[in-house]
């Protein structure tokens, strides 16, 4: 996802957990985009644990995702995906947040989120052909607001808690929960897990914040 030029703001050295937080969404963000290439499940294979000490069930839900990243075949994570995300017909897992949030023809997300994307100077460029609800994008969304980038420099924390409340807290939960329940789940299994676990720590951080 790119984005269009933001007014001028003060560069802000990015603390290591929000660069850790950045690299969680790009990682989901590029997941739901495609599956992982054989060049990607390598680098996850050989990824530092994260201690447990930090948060137990984050910490175990990487140490496996890990785990079956050094183990999963691109041929057979592509297979996995084109059948959870695509399908021929109907797929199993909707990508799209509307899904999970009740959307109506009237009152659809992707109305309030083309406003803020807009607001927040992340207007999804003509060329990309994802709707704005596409979890991809609002991942990168997310990224971007925390690490800046594509033009613009890191949001602050309250602009970053409206987005997370607003378009990633109301339906994400659902979705991972949807995707690790799936049949047809194996490898994106324990990137639901992942997501679950890593979404809780989000949700929790931003109502103490």
């Amino acid at each position: 996802m790119e984005a269009v030029a933001s007014p001028v703001r003060i560069n802000r050295p990015l603390a290591p957990e929000d660069q850790g937080r950045a690299d969680f969404y790009a990682l989901f963000s590029r997941l739901m985009h495609a599956a992982p290439d054989a060049r990607l499940l390598g680098a996850i294979s050989i990824a530092s644990e994260i201690p447990p000490e930090g948060d137990p069930a984050l910490a175990k839900a990487w140490g496996e995702f890990v785990s079956a990243s050094s183990v999963m075949d691109a041929d057979a994570a592509d297979d996995e995906y084109q059948a959870l995300f695509v399908g021929v017909g109907a797929s199993q897992v909707s990508i799209y947040s509307g899904f999970y949030t009740g959307a109506t023809a009237v009152d659809h997300p992707r109305i309030r989120l083309r406003a803020d994307l807009a607001d927040l100077f992340l207007a999804k460029p003509d060329h990309i052909a994802e709707p704005d609800d596409h979890y991809a994008v609002l991942f990168d969304a997310m990224r971007v607001l925390i690490a800046g980038g594509a033009g613009r420099s890191s949001a602050t924390l309250a602009e970053q808690k409206h987005f997370f409340q607003a378009h990633l807290e109301p339906g994400v939960v659902k979705f991972f929960r949807a995707l690790g329940a799936a049949d047809g789940a194996n490898y994106y299994r324990r990137v639901a897990a992942l997501g679950l676990a890593f979404m809780a720590i989000e949700s929790e951080s931003f109502r103490l914040g």
